[in-house]
């Protein structure tokens, strides 16, 4: 009789084996501290962080400088100093389109040496490690900004608007790159190849960046590069930068636009690592 009871009761399921939710916050908040010690451990990968934007500046920028300022001015669609000033706002918002393949770069280097499968056996999450992924990237990109506005102001460029202003401009560049670096690790979160995030990188990085108003006014394009950059984020964070440093103003609904790509590629991005992030 006794035996057949512990038999009877070794068959009934036990609410032990039902898998316990594990709060992520300390795992997130770990990754997201990994991501940045990887950042500022590796000299080349900040200084090239650093000296690319400023590149920007110094030789795009300068290439139009034996232009007349009414030339610039017809040409640009706004009352400029130079075209720096045009510019920054256009390659702040462009800097946030590569800084997505950063961050799957160090995905497949972490699938490839085997600590995304020592990470996975934990109590971790996927969404969580995939946007500790993303923020880390984003939070790479927002090293540019003091080091491109520190660049135009030694290039003579005269930046208007208040903290507010400035605030909600950062603050959209941040949603940008966060925007950007979700949609590149969910494209990338399935691959263990090097070059997948590169090339990835390389065929949507022109496109976006040439069809929106961050280097020239969307207003000179043809009617299908027009319609791409009605609907590019880039453009919407070039122009509400452009807004603060050229007149003081900002429009915010640019602002809410950025928001909204952001949330968006949050979610689709989470819910495609949820299923094909793999560790190896």
């Amino acid at each position: 009789m006794n035996g057949a009871t512990r038999r009877a009761d070794a068959a009934r399921p036990t609410s032990s084996t039902a898998p316990a939710y594990v709060p992520q916050g300390s795992q997130f908040a770990g990754l997201y501290g990994r991501e940045l010690l990887k950042t500022f451990r590796n000299p080349w990968v900040l200084v090239i962080t650093l000296v690319q934007p400023f590149m920007w500046l110094a030789f795009f920028g300068s290439s139009f400088s034996a232009v007349p300022l009414s030339a610039l001015d017809l040409l640009l669609h706004a009352q400029i100093q130079s075209y720096l000033q045009f510019l920054l706002p256009g390659v702040l918002a462009t800097s946030m389109l590569s800084i997505g393949m950063f961050g799957s770069m160090s995905t497949i280097q972490d699938k490839r040496f085997g600590f995304m499968k020592r990470i996975l056996i934990t109590p971790t999450s996927k969404a969580t490690v995939y946007l500790a992924k993303a923020l880390g990237s984003a939070t790479r990109g927002m090293v540019q900004i003091p080091v491109m506005i520190a660049a135009a102001l030694v290039f003579g460029v005269h930046l208007e608007g208040n903290p507010l202003l400035w605030a909600g401009w950062i603050l959209g560049l941040v949603l940008l790159g966060f925007g950007f670096s979700c949609f590149f690790l969910a494209v990338t979160a399935s691959s263990t190849d090097w070059q997948t995030p590169g090339v990835i990188s390389n065929f949507l990085t022109m496109p976006l960046m040439f069809a929106s108003g961050a280097l020239f006014p969307s207003a000179n394009f043809p009617g299908w590069m027009q319609a791409i950059s009605n609907y590019n984020p880039v453009t919407y964070a070039a122009l509400l930068g452009r807004g603060v440093v050229l007149s003081g103003q900002a429009d915010w609904n640019y602002l809410a636009y950025l928001a909204i790509f952001a949330a968006a590629m949050v979610l689709i991005g989470t819910a495609v690592a949820s299923r094909y992030l793999k560790a190896e």
